[in-house]
């Protein structure tokens, strides 16, 4: 299955084995650019299966070959094509999040719901996005339509949550677009509140159906926990979280140590969800911007602003020389840099490196086992001379 879906190439290779061959990656890229003892080794999962909280499944019309009759097809797509693949048996994605895409195809078929043919733009049901709450056990499903009347959606509804009694909300999503890109710009809640809530490092956090969350919410635990423990809070610092997302990292930060947090991230709708989570969980000590990193560094550096801790999550593509420039202009005494491609991150660490800072620790985390990506946090500390 790994070579026809792409999703877990590594499936077949022995979980000690792929956390040693990560390791020695993260040790080549940042060879030579911090002691020896910076070098951490990888946190890896105990239970490295069905560890994905969300599931996104397209649906497609098929034909049953022996009956000679349709049938709805669903799974992922075979790398390289526009053809799919079952992934029923899939030993990464959340068990339940499967059992709500079997559930809707079996309804679908059932009732004669036509599938989107993306060739034609003709049918009905495009794909189905399930979202697991790791410690709520919530789920939220999201219905993707190509077009907004859904008839029969009540009853719809009732029968899905018959056959999956852990769903507590449905959205529809509506799409209409000849495009490959998952979600509409409109949506309505069809069961439940329209959101689910789950618990994240103490936090209790709101899940809508567009909200960014980390899919590895245990190794998502784990990364922020360590994030935070290499910032050294002690209660007085003023920290900055740069591409904040729903504010996850700030809002930790903000509980564990913070003086004062300030979160920022160019996706207003992120914004909105962080705010959202500071009133719920009654934080007062961190506020949410929504601009554009770079801008507002360089802003803060121009104005002379406080800065004593920076945490920065870039996108793949890494950060900017304007940000990280500007960023150490602002002198904080700690950075701590967490990537989602660490070879974007050393490119980074490298122009630190010639603003005055030195790498403390490398820590690796596992968030995706079974394939080839790597997250890893990179702690560094301004240099007395800088």
């Amino acid at each position: 299955m790994e070579r026809i879906c792409g999703g877990c190439t590594l499936i077949g290779v022995p979980y000690e084995e792929q956390l040693a061959d990560k390791q020695e990656r993260i040790r080549q890229l940042f060879d030579g650019m911090a002691p020896a003892q910076a070098f951490q080794p990888i946190l890896g999962m105990k239970d490295p299966y069905h560890y994905r909280s969300k599931v996104v499944s397209p649906f497609a019309p098929g034909r049953d070959r022996k009956r000679g009759s349709s049938l709805v097809e669903t799974g992922m797509y075979v790398r390289g094509t526009h053809r799919l693949v079952n992934t029923d048996g899939c030993m990464v994605e959340n068990e339940v999040g499967n059992q709500v895409v079997r559930a809707i195809r079996q309804i679908m078929q059932r009732w004669k719901m036509e599938p989107y043919d993306e060739d034609a733009h003709a049918g009905f049901i495009r794909h189905a996005v399930v979202r697991i709450g790791h410690a709520s056990n919530e789920v939220l499903v999201t219905i993707v339509t190509n077009g907004e009347d859904f008839p029969a959606s009540k009853a719809f509804c009732r029968e899905l949550v018959r056959r999956v009694p852990q769903i507590t909300t449905i959205v529809q999503n509506i799409n209409e677009r000849q495009t490959n890109v998952i979600l509409g710009e409109r949506e309505r809640t069809l069961y439940g509140p329209g959101f689910i809530l789950d618990t994240l490092c103490g936090l209790s956090l709101r899940i809508s159906s567009r909200s960014f969350y980390q899919v590895n919410a245990v190794q998502t635990e784990v990364l922020y926990a360590k994030a935070v423990e290499l910032a050294g809070l002690d209660g007085s610092q003023v920290v900055m979280d740069a591409y904040c997302g729903t504010g996850t990292i700030g809002l930790v930060a903000a509980s564990r140590g913070a003086a004062r947090v300030i979160g920022v991230d160019s996706v207003e709708a992120a914004i909105r969800d962080a705010r959202q989570n500071a009133a719920h969980n009654g934080i007062e000590n961190a506020e949410f911007v929504a601009d554009d990193a770079t801008a507002f560094i360089r802003r803060a550096a121009a104005n002379g602003q406080a800065l004593d801790v920076l945490f920065l999550d870039p996108p793949r593509a890494g950060s900017t020389v304007e940000f990280l420039t500007s960023a150490s202009a602002l002198a904080p005494a700690r950075i701590v840099y967490i990537s989602c491609d660490p070879r974007t991150q050393a490119r980074d660490a490298a122009c630190l490196r010639e603003h005055g800072y030195a790498i403390e620790v490398i820590q690796p985390v596992d968030m995706f086992p079974h394939t080839d990506h790597i997250e890893n946090i990179v702690a560094f500390r301004r240099t007395p001379a800088a």
